[in-house]
Parts: C-alpha cells; structure tokens; sequence
C-alpha cells in the first residue's frame, strides 16, 4: 500500500473496507454505566453493570462523524488553511474531531490538556485559530480567557451536560450537517496540523507539520511494528502529543481497532489487555514501572488475565532503562520488545527505533527509522568519528516545516534539511545509535562531561529504586555536581549510604555527589521535568551541596 495520499483518504478507504467493524473504543475504568430508577417518590441511580464505562464507533461512523465536523466548520466560514484548535481529554469524539477539521482543509492545533488559561490564550493566538472545541475539564479555564480568544472565534463544547453560555454545543450543531465528504481538494504538500513543544523552557514552540508528513507517521507505524488489520493497540497516552497520535495511525493504517483507556493504572491496563483482546501496547517507563512493581508485590497476577495475544510491549518518549525490560521480560519472555524516538518536530515518533528483533540492543534507542537518515555532528556541524558523543540530527519526509511566526528558533534547529534534535548520542560499532542526554541537561563537574541518563540508567537498576532523575547543582569548585534524585520503591527504605555503595560500580567522576529521596516528577508524556526539578533544588540545596563539596 502506498503512502502517498493525504491522511484523510485512509479513514475514507477504511470505512469502504471495514465500514461495520469497530474502529474505536473508548474506556473510562472510573465511570460505571448507570440507570436511573424511580421508587415511590424517589429517584434512584444504581450501575448498570459492573464493568467500566464503555463506548464503541465502526470505521463508517468514524469517517461519519469527521465528515459532519468538517461540514459544520465549513457552514460557518472555515476555510482551506485556516486553524482550529482542539483542547480535549482523550475521548471517542476525539479523533472524528481532528480528521473533521483535516477534511475541511483546515490545520488542526491540539492543545496540552495541562496548560493553564495563560497557555491556552498563548497558544490559540500563536496559532491564530479561528475555531476551539473544547471539554468539561476546560470549562473554567476557557471562561477566564473568553473575552481575549471569544470575541473573534468560534467556541464549541464538546459534552454531555449543558453547554456553557458563552460557547455552542457542539453535538447539536454536527447533528444538524451533512454526513457526506465535502469537496476539498487535499494533496500531500498541503500543511495539516500544529503541534506544540513540550515547553519546558517557557511557552512552547508551535509545529508546523504537513500531510505527507503525517502520511509517513502513519506506514512507518504499521511498518516498525509489523501491524496487521487483526492486530488491537491499546492507547494510553494523550492524543494531543504527537507519540499518541502517530503510534494509534499505525491502527489507521491497516484498517485496525483501537482502545482508548482513560486511566494508566496496572489494573487497567491488564483489565483493558485482557477484555479487548489487545495485542500492542504502548507504554510510558513509569506505567511500565508500576506494572511491575504490582506484579512484584503480588497484586497484580498474571493468571487472572487473558494476556496471551498481547505480542508487543513499546515504550518511546523518554530513555529507557536496560534494567527495566530485562525486568520487564522476566515476567512476559515472549513478548516483542521496541523503543521509539522521536520528537513533535519530526512528527513524532520513529525516525530512530530499536527494531522489533534488536532486544539484544536494549539501551540502544536503535538504527534510523523506515525512511529516515541520522548522522551525529560536533559543534562545528561535522560528523564526529564513530563512537564519539555529538547531536543526533536526522533527515527525513516527517521533518517539520518549520516553527510557526518563530523564524529565529526554525533557523537553529533546521540547517541544509537536517532537523539538529538537541539530544546528545553516539553510535557503536554496529551502528546502533545511544542516547546520551539532552545538550542541555549535560553536567560539566570540573572540566568533565558527565552525562545524567547514563548514571539514571545504572541506578535503575538498584533494587529499591523505583524512579530516577539526575540533574546538576551549582558548586563553586567544580561548576557543578551531579545530584540523584530517587523516588524508592513502595514499601521499602533506602538510605543515602545504599545508594553510594551501589554507586562504586560507577567511575568516580560519574558518581552523584548529593543524594535527594524525593518524588520524581514527569509529565503527561512520561518525561522528567528536570527544570521543575533545578528550579526546586538549585537553590534550597544549593548551601548543602556546596558544604558537601
């Protein structure tokens, strides 16, 4: 099957082919359907069932719904090249939200679901949306912000209950558009989708990304993990962020179910695995985490779930520590194992992955992705010699267009067609590439380079060590020190003595300095948010760290 054709035509080919087969299903573990029931003069709500909230749409319904949406966006003057933007929890209305507006020719700009009412007027401005569909969970924050974004766009609520007053009800206006495909030439070079840096240096940077573009994402999926129409990807993460998406085109591309789980806990992964027959499963490393620590405990077996078809375990978005998929394998030793890089500026993940047959390489982020090109310069933009640490760059048809209004950041990231990614690797003798940090996460302790993933990687593997994070603190010796912050596992001790002794296997220069048991914070996407952690040790630990030294 070729790739070359706009996104859109793969749900329209998919509700040709598969019309009356289940495309989609949403799964809410914290919401049990009810019934209301009337006793005498009361009124009475009891559960349905037992079993989590569930709903379901077929490919037909699916392609349906994007249709209604493009047809209602285009009766109120959206037109080819004009943005709209999506602020919603994972849920079934979704995805027919954002291929809706793609049908309609316009560029869809999904939203953080984390960001405040400050973010969100940045972003909807930066994009210039005219159009903002939105959840329950948002309602308060788009109030506060209505009278900047509201005067000159469009607002429509995407819920159950009432519409607020200043926004339209989205169901009730799609209900009344045609479900046939409105007539928009869309080609492959035409811009799609805006998506947002993870922001951890300030606002975020808006993504400018094409059809073809997407198109890509979508066979390089079905490609890496070798889908199939039979296959079920069970999909955790948030659909805003580009590794979602792009790992769930996979399913688009063979035609293939997928379940949306809200909620990651071991239990509901298992419970989601087990009913929907799901056979790929993309993690983040603390959900991996948690699964196996649960199964470690013992509150978590393995023979109480149908788990035999689940083929595939990927993990992506942040390193991967080798400790955890050895762990990881112990308990599921015939599963299929990958890890995918990427970023929202190479249309997410993928253009480096492991390989489904390279488990030997665990640590190893992998070889260049279906269709991409990789080399590692130094500063000069020369590549280094092999084995030797520089910036990953890469080159390939998912390369974003550009920063949008930010013409100064898209100059220092995209040079003769290269995308430089800011992370730090270097690449063995086999020509597997490793990840070694992020370009400014590196910590330089007296004239060293000390690289923070390499030392999580070995602390990983320390037995009451549940979560990681190195990051470096001032020192007026050194520069800087390195510092581990360790979250331990639930119901053990540790004490900073353990840690340094586990430590001796490292070289001495590599060796934390300080040790801080504390929670390791990540974000949405699974990783750690190292300048929420400067900003909180840098300066309370500052004194201490310097005394130590």
């Amino acid at each position: 099957m070729s790739n070359a054709m706009p996104i859109t035509d793969l749900l329209e080919r998919n509700s040709k082919l598969y019309g009356d087969e289940v495309a989609l299903v949403e799964i809410n573990p914290e919401v049990q359907e009810v019934q209301r029931v009337t006793w005498k003069e009361y009124e009475l709500i009891q559960p349905v069932n037992p079993m989590p909230y569930r709903r379901e749409i077929t490919w037909s319904v699916f392609d349906e719904k994007a249709n209604r949406v493009a047809n209602l966006l285009m009766s109120r003057g959206i037109r080819k090249g004009q943005k709209v933007a999506i602020l919603l929890m994972n849920c079934l209305e979704w995805l027919p939200i954002y291929f809706g507006i793609l049908k309609a020719g316009a560029i869809a700009v999904p939203l953080n679901f984390r960001y405040t009412a400050e973010e969100i007027e940045y972003c909807v401005k930066l994009a210039d949306a005219d159009v903002l569909f939105f959840g329950p969970a948002f309602i308060g924050r788009v109030e506060s912000i209505v009278g900047s974004i509201g005067r000159d766009r469009l607002l429509f609520f995407v819920g159950e209950t009432l519409s607020p007053t200043f926004a339209e009800d989205y169901h009730l206006a799609a209900a009344n558009c045609s479900s046939v495909a409105p007539k928009v030439l869309i080609e492959d070079d035409d811009e799609a989708a805006i998506y947002y840096s993870s922001g951890t240096t300030g606002f975020p940077k808006a993504i400018l990304l094409k059809h073809q573009a997407l198109s890509q994402s979508a066979h390089l999926e079905a490609v890496h993990h070798r889908t199939t129409h039979e296959d079920v990807f069970l999909c955790i993460p948030p659909l805003y962020h580009t590794g979602a998406k792009m790992h769930w085109f996979g399913s688009l591309y063979t035609g293939s179910k997928a379940v949306l789980l809200k909620g990651n806990t071991p239990k509901a992964v298992f419970d989601a695995v087990s009913q929907e027959k799901c056979t790929i499963v993309w993690l983040l490393v603390p959900w991996a985490q948690d699964i196996l620590a649960a199964l470690d405990r013992g509150e978590l077996k393995m023979e109480d779930y149908q788990l035999s078809q689940w083929r595939l375990m990927h993990i992506g978005a942040q390193p991967v520590p080798p400790s955890l998929i050895r762990h990881w394998l112990s308990y599921f030793p015939n599963h299929l194992y990958d890890t995918n890089y990427g970023l929202s500026e190479s249309t997410g993940p993928g253009c480096v992955h492991l390989g489904l047959e390279n488990v030997h390489k665990v640590g190893a982020i992998g070889v260049p992705g279906f269709g991409w090109k990789v080399k590692i310069v130094d500063e000069n933009d020369q590549i280094v010699k092999q084995g030797d640490v520089g910036e990953l760059c890469v080159q390939g048809p998912g390369v974003m267009v550009c920063y949008y209004h930010n013409p100064e950041a898209t100059a220092e990231v995209l040079k003769d067609g290269w995308l430089h990614t800011g992370d730090m690797a270097r690449q063995d003798e086999d020509g597997f590439i490793f990840l070694v940090d992020r370009k400014k996460d590196v910590v330089i302790s007296g004239g060293e380079n000390i690289y923070p993933v390499q030392i999580e990687d070995f602390l990983a593997a320390c037995p009451k060590v549940h979560d990681v994070a190195v990051i470096g603190l001032p020192d007026r010796r050194l520069g800087e020190i390195a510092a581990a912050i360790i979250q331990v596992k639930e119901g053990m001790t540790c004490t900073e003595e353990e840690i340094n002794d586990f430590c001796l296997g490292l070289p001495r220069y590599k060796r934390p300095r300080k040790i801080i048991f504390a929670h390791v914070p990540r974000n949405a996407t699974g990783k750690i948010e190292k300048p929420k952690l400067r900003e909180q040790y840098c300066g309370v630990r500052l004194v201490e760290a310097q005394n130590r030294a």
